[in-house]
């Protein structure tokens, strides 16, 4: 029997697409005791990013998603919402009133799974080692609030924070927090290759062909201690060059489950079907699809053409050619679910508009048609990036002001060459670190932000971000998060295009899959089990 089942979680929308979920066996669903997982994720180590799974350094969804099996972090995000939790942590809080001195014990007994014991130094070490590195990724900016880190004794560990950070603890469960081995993990050195090491749920050994990761079964971690109920012995992440192949070792019982990265046509047909043993789970979603801009670029260094650009394009018209109902338009960096959330793009250029366009370029003195290539990454975001961006480039050429062009890339040299300002606009996706507004905007308008962005707003980065995290209370904080986003959309150093939901496609056998991802797009391969079929 084929099901389609809305998983609606506590919070609205705090659930979003995510790496992959659960899956089957040794050989595939048959026989065996590995649930076999299928994702599109690439795993690549390269010249330009040699260590991607060192938590130093590791900033997406999909090695993001094998770091939160393999390295414990002293807080955790609960299954679909809610404040973080204690993890490697017996208790953490605040002992200021001001949001500013933040204390975690650790549990009693806790040991890397290699048996050594881990201690308060320990975390000093890796946060420290972290914020040292300073990795290009831009990962080590969620801990940019951090002043000094102290211990007392071998359980507790204190953070003095430069200024007031409400959201500290969710910045305590994401990976660059991982708590690792200085005996795994140089102090002035990243890890190069696909070697984890860690106290999480699970252990892992690689499989590893031309320098790309293509399978990883993670193993129980017997001397685990946390808050983790673990419902398997072993899962087994298993890469595929596309949504199609992943989809037919689904059907042919190879895998278990997929997740990341289906494609529309894929989910369609799922959804609609009846009378198969595969079921599909729909969620409410975070990720979140925008253009970014270098804005030292001569094609939009001028902001009239950023805003042209922003005038003209048709999100409502987008989302429907290529996602359908698998997508819904957004207005701004922040998703419409999240407290904080405002509509200032649609605030401030309404529906789509070539008169007001031609002004904007007009009064700003700009010859038309602007010239300018779109670039995306033809691997990492699912298959339908390809058709959208084509969709992108008609809108903006078929209103005679622009001149448009598209390229595609691999993720392994997109990014990079994201990051060096080789691209003047170019197409990016943000699954959330965690579900607060601070999230969609810190990361890129901030300093150290993750795009190496060259725009740069005194009034965002030194009175509103700070504002917002002294208010402990989200509600309160909305007021400097609205600033914020009305004068992104002035401004326009990004382009939000639309939010999407998640889905996860299992066999009837496979139990767990509605806790598969929690409110943070965090893959959760412990939830997963084995149930009777049907």
């Amino acid at each position: 029997m084929n099901r389609k089942t809305l998983v609606l979680p506590a919070v609205i929308g705090l659930l979003a697409p995510v790496l992959a979920a659960c899956g089957g066996s040794d050989s595939g669903s048959g026989s065996g005791d590995a649930i076999v997982v299928g994702t599109t994720d690439r795993f690549s180590a390269t010249k330009d990013a040699p260590a991607p799974l060192d938590p130093a350094y590791a900033y997406d969804v999909g090695t993001w998603n094998i770091l939160r099996q393999t390295v414990q972090t002293l807080m955790i995000q609960p299954k679909g919402e809610g404040d973080p939790v204690p993890e490697a942590a017996e208790r953490c809080r605040f002992t200021d009133s001001g949001n500013e001195r933040y204390v975690c014990t650790l549990r009693e007994g806790l040991e890397f799974a290699n048996g050594d014991k881990i201690t308060a130094a320990d975390v000093k070490y890796s946060i420290d080692r972290a914020r040292a590195l300073k990795a290009d990724s831009g990962v080590f900016a969620l801990l940019s609030t951090i002043d000094t880190v102290e211990t007392q004794g071998d359980r507790e560990v204190i953070f003095h924070l430069k200024s007031a950070d409400a959201t500290f603890p969710y910045k305590l469960s994401t990976p660059v927090a991982g708590i690792v081995n200085p005996d795994d993990y140089e102090k002035g050195k990243l890890r190069d290759g696909f070697d984890v090491d860690g106290s999480g749920p699970y252990t892992m050994s690689a499989e590893v062909k031309n320098d790309e990761l293509v399978d990883a079964v993670f193993t129980k971690n017997p001397n685990y201690k946390g808050t983790l109920e673990v419902n398997n012995d072993k899962v087994e992440l298993r890469s595929f060059t596309d949504a199609d192949d992943m989809g037919a070792a689904l059907n042919k019982g190879d895998i278990d489950l997929m997740t990341r990265t289906m494609s529309p046509a894929q989910i369609k047909k799922l959804s609609a079907e009846s009378g198969g043993d595969i079921d599909v789970v729909e969620m409410a979603g975070l990720e979140i699809r925008y253009l970014a801009f270098n804005t030292n670029a001569p094609t939009v260094k001028s902001r009239a053409v950023r805003q042209a650009m922003a005038q003209l394009i048709n999100r409502g018209e987008l989302v429907s050619k290529v996602y359908g109902t698998q997508a819904e338009p957004l207005y701004s960096l922040v998703p419409a679910s999240i407290t904080g959330h405002s509509n200032s793009f649609f605030n401030k250029y309404g529906d789509p508009s070539v008169a007001k366009a031609k002004s904007l370029l007009t009064q700003a003195n700009i010859s038309t048609p602007v010239k300018l290539t779109l670039h995306y990454t033809t691997d990492h975001y699912g298959s339908a990036t390809k058709e959208e961006f084509e969709d992108l480039q008609k809108q903006l050429n078929d209103s005679g002001l622009f001149d448009v062009s598209i390229k595609g890339a691999p993720w392994a040299t997109f990014r990079p060459a994201e990051q060096k300002g080789e691209y003047d606009v170019y197409g990016m996706g943000w699954f959330p670190d965690f579900p607060d507004a601070d999230n969609y905007l810190a990361p890129f308008l901030d300093k150290d932000n993750f795009l190496g962005s060259p725009y740069a707003n005194s009034e965002i980065r030194n009175t509103l971000i700070p504002d917002s995290r002294r208010e402990a209370d989200r509600l309160t904080a909305a007021t400097s998060l609205t600033e914020i986003q009305d004068i992104v959309a002035a401004d326009v150093p990004v382009l939000p295009l639309w939010q999407g939901k998640q889905y996860v496609a299992a066999r009837g056998d496979v139990t767990g899959t509605a806790y598969a991802l929690n409110s943070s797009s965090t893959l959760q391969l412990w939830e997963l089990g084995r149930g009777v079929s049907g």
